[in-house]
């Protein structure tokens, strides 16, 4: 009897102590509470618009919170400016995009724009693209399409444990951001779809994918006009067309690209590996200290391409084809060994000024 009253005296206690701030800090936005209905045929999009409202408009960290199941989602625009920067999205559950491909074209089905401190953790998000594959391989009339995550013009984001599949365009796109960190994500589509992009970058600076992995029709990482800081380690690539900065300088007046590390990547099974890609036409566009470790009017300089191993598609495994009037410079390859049919590959070189380090081909030709 005494030792049942002190098991109650200390569990009132503890109720009595308990901090008030771990309640009051952290609002809680449950999707399903709001609505949302879990079996992927109900239209949930009210409910998860409700929600993200409540929690934009919280004045202290919030979260929007979905449980497991599966619900369809419409277009969704997540919009700043919020009263808090701590809003965290946790996906427990998958989002689906509509089977009818027309309904999602407008440039982006799940969109977060001008927000600050956003987390999004965790979860499935199904783009259900392959009806406007289909449409388009066979030369329909079709929509151009949606990506399916889209970051506009926003700031200190976190992208961790995401799954994304069989999206309608680009999987995850970054635009306009500052300091993103993408970690632990995971793109899955087949390698026929088309401009099935895993993560696009672009006019955003201080971005960091980690451990991410991903399979897509195109390219598995690409970067676009705008970008400088960016890193990129740990990734394993394939199918796709490997990782891509460009196109660049299909404008005249067009921000280059500075900065941009790639480290510790594993690229099977693709197009092409590491490659620049620029638009044969005047550009003030540029590519500068870049370093891939392992007919253009845009200047490429600085790039080293470093400890990369592996096979190659195609007998040229080093191609340089630069332009007369802009030729690359500072190009370094450092421990670079691609063979082709168990041979040495072949190395191309146009307009290219090229430092070569224990790199194993059997020519790069300074035509």
């Amino acid at each position: 009897m005494v030792k049942q009253a002190m098991l109650l005296l200390l569990s009132l206690l503890f109720i009595c102590f308990t901090p008030k701030s771990l309640a009051s800090t952290q609002n809680t936005y449950n999707v399903v509470d709001l609505g949302a209905r879990p079996n992927g045929r109900t239209d949930s999009t009210k409910a998860f618009m409700s929600a993200w409202t409540a929690a934009c408009g919280s004045d202290s960290a919030a979260t929007v919170y979905v449980p497991p199941g599966r619900y369809l989602v419409q277009k969704a625009d997540f919009a700043g400016k919020c009263r808090n920067s701590a809003i965290t999205f946790r996906i427990d559950g998958t989002l689906v995009a509509p089977s009818d491909y027309h309904v999602l074209n407008a440039g982006s089905w799940i969109l977060f724009q001008g927000v600050d401190g956003v987390t999004l953790s965790g979860g499935t998000l199904d783009g259900q693209g392959s009806d406007l594959w289909a449409c388009k391989a066979a030369g329909g009339s079709c929509p151009v399409g949606a990506a399916s995550l889209v970051f506009d013009n926003s700031n200190n984001i976190n992208i961790n444990g995401l799954t994304s599949l069989n999206s309608q365009l680009f999987h995850v796109v970054i635009n306009g951001c500052q300091n993103v960190m993408v970690q632990g994500v995971s793109v899955s589509a087949p390698g026929n779809s088309p401009n099935t992009d895993g993560i696009h970058v672009q006019r955003s600076s201080g971005v960091t994918i980690l451990d991410a992995h991903i399979g897509t029709g195109d390219d598995c990482i690409s970067i676009g006009p705008g970008t400088n800081n960016l890193l990129i380690g740990d990734v394993t690539c394939g199918p796709g067309h490997g990782i891509s900065i460009g196109s660049l300088g299909s404008n005249q007046q067009e921000p280059g690209v500075q900065n941009v590390t790639v480290k510790t990547a594993v690229i099977r099974g693709t197009m092409n590996g590491l490659r620049i890609k620029t638009w044969g036409k005047p550009s003030n566009a540029f590519v500068k200290d870049v370093h891939f470790q392992h007919s253009s009017g845009v200047k490429i300089s600085d790039v080293t391409y470093q400890d990369i191993h592996g096979t190659s598609a195609t007998e040229v495994g080093v191609k340089f084809d630069c332009s007369r009037s802009n030729p690359c410079s500072g190009v370094i390859l450092d421990g670079v060994k691609l063979t082709y049919m168990n041979k040495p590959a072949e190395g191309y070189c146009l307009y290219a000024g090229v430092q070569v380090e224990d790199v194993q081909a059997t020519n790069c030709l300074q035509s």
